[in-house]
């Protein structure tokens, strides 16, 4: 500005001619002091001012700076307005992720807490579907391991009860009418006590059964080591000879060596035994056998009786399942019972298999993993 008036402005094309505007010239015109700072209103938005006075020859002029700080500040405005919508929108979608995780990563939890309250002391069947391998599903899978124990504690239990008091009131009456109707005959009393003494052993080997049954579930009853099919076989075969006259034979032996609990399989062996006894006759012949190859280990009991009827196939493993002779059965038909938890509790199964000859062949299959063959050809022995 030169005597007041406006001489020359920058280049280019300002926010706003404030050279044209008569209040904003006069203001300028005057500056009180060498430097002033103010703003100032203007169309383009309020503007910094800054003037200078200059001396130049014969005229009395200043030098005017103006700075529309809001023109320059819209940009950086917009920019930290986009920012905060996009941080804005970052967060919310931020804040729906975690709620979506946080329900899905709580969701078996939750599961688990329902399935909990659910569960009572007759039902026990519940179980939470798992999916994942995360350390929830782990969780997840413990619990169901859990579930399944308490499950088999609880059946073992109810089916021991269950069993004793179905078995036991028959005895239990006989031996009370028994002792209700004896006087005081001595023949009588001899008589009254011997049928009673029979009558509770009877019951003390029903009650061991039971109990046998009961505790095939639980984890500690396999003891297992090494087991030579051929001491095993040989074994079973001379103590079952002194249980009846037949014509014992040993069917076939393989130089092998089992990981696998030797008693409870002796056990199981000398059941089917007892079970052949009974269903034959003097000189029939029972035979015991082993085999063992990479399928796994078969250990079989066959005889030559009066075998078992088509019909009674599907339920001769049940308790207290009994054959229709009678006058030969007289167990509580838990033999076979027995057998079948000794080859579960090996991760086996026991079966019947089909004879040409007549008689029965129960066979005990174990699975492959139990087996540690040292020979594959078998010898084939009789006695």
């Amino acid at each position: 500005m030169v005597d007041g008036a406006p001489q020359r402005r920058s280049p280019g094309i300002p926010p706003a001619r404030m050279d044209t505007d008569p209040a904003f010239v006069a203001i300028a015109a005057k500056p009180r002091d060498l430097s002033t700072v103010g703003c100032r209103a203007a169309p383009g938005g309020s503007a910094m001012r800054c003037c200078r006075r200059v001396w130049v020859t014969r005229a009395r002029a200043s030098l005017v700076v103006l700075e529309f700080r809001e023109v320059l500040a819209r940009p950086l405005n917009r920019v930290v307005t986009a920012i905060a919508a996009v941080a804005a929108g970052a967060l919310l979608m931020a804040a729906v992720a975690c709620w979506l995780v946080a329900g899905q990563v709580l969701a078996p939890i939750r599961l688990v807490r329902a399935t909990a309250e659910g569960i009572s002391e007759s039902d026990l069947k519940d179980r939470i579907d798992v999916v994942g391998n995360d350390d929830v599903a782990q969780l997840a899978r413990t619990f169901n391991h859990m579930l399944d124990r308490l499950e088999a504690a609880f059946t073992a239990q109810r089916e021991f009860l269950d069993d004793a008091a179905h078995e036991l009131r028959t005895p239990i009456t006989v031996i009370r009418g028994h002792l209700e109707l004896m006087d005081d005959d001595p023949a009588q009393r001899a008589e009254t006590t011997a049928l009673v003494l029979d009558e509770l052993q009877r019951m003390n080997r029903f009650v061991d059964d039971l109990l046998l049954l009961a505790k095939s579930a639980r984890p500690d009853f396999l003891t297992v080591g090494p087991v030579n099919l051929t001491d095993l076989v040989v074994d079973v075969v001379a103590k079952a000879r002194p249980l009846a006259d037949r014509r014992w034979r040993v069917d076939e032996v393989a130089d092998a060596v089992i990981v696998a609990d030797g008693q409870r399989l002796t056990q199981a062996l000398m059941q089917l035994v007892a079970n052949a006894v009974r269903h034959t006759q003097i000189g029939d012949r029972i035979a015991v056998g082993a085999h063992a190859d990479c399928n796994g280990t078969q250990l079989w009991v066959s005889d030559e009786g009066t075998g078992v009827p088509p019909t009674e196939r599907n339920w001769i493993f049940e308790r207290f399942a009994r054959g229709r002779d009678q006058h030969r059965t007289q167990g509580a038909g838990l033999g076979l019972a027995i057998v079948d938890s000794i080859a579960r509790a090996h991760g086996g199964a026991v079966r019947l298999a089909d004879t040409r000859s007549g008689g029965a062949t129960f066979v005990l299959a174990l699975p492959p993993a139990a087996s540690v063959v040292t020979d594959d050809e078998p010898r084939m022995m009789s006695q």
